[in-house]
């Protein structure tokens, strides 16, 4: 399952589950896009359960669009990244550490709601 929900004017919920094919990438990263046009210092809750690693096309598609996504993540301050399996927690806080200017904290699923605190106390 995957999914992108506009939670609040300046809040995205990404949801990724199971397997990502290059369809799922280029729909997953289109929604993306267009639901977080607009948003400004926003905030995100990347929720990632019983993935497999994507396919080549899919890995493909998002090395493609990287530009493009760099732009858009740029729109988010902090991004919380609830996922079982610790080392794709740790990445994304690597990842954050590599982009100025954003804040991204790991959280096991256990602890999402401390990941929800973590991102309203953004707003403060």
């Amino acid at each position: 399952m995957h999914n992108v929900i506009r939670v609040d004017p300046d809040r995205l919920d990404l949801e990724i589950g199971g397997r990502l094919d290059r369809d799922a990438m280029v729909a997953l990263l289109d929604l993306f896009v267009a639901r977080s046009e607009g948003i400004e210092h926003g905030v995100m809750l990347y929720r990632i359960h019983d993935m497999d690693l994507p396919s080549l096309g899919a890995l493909a598609v998002e090395l493609s669009r990287l530009p493009l996504l760099l732009r858009t993540v740029r729109r988010f301050d902090r991004i919380a990244v609830v996922a079982d399996a610790a080392w794709v927690r740790r990445v994304g806080e690597l990842e954050g550490a590599l982009l100025p200017g954003l804040e991204i904290r790991g959280f096991a699923p256990e602890h999402a709601g401390d990941a929800q605190t973590w991102l309203r106390s953004a707003r403060d």
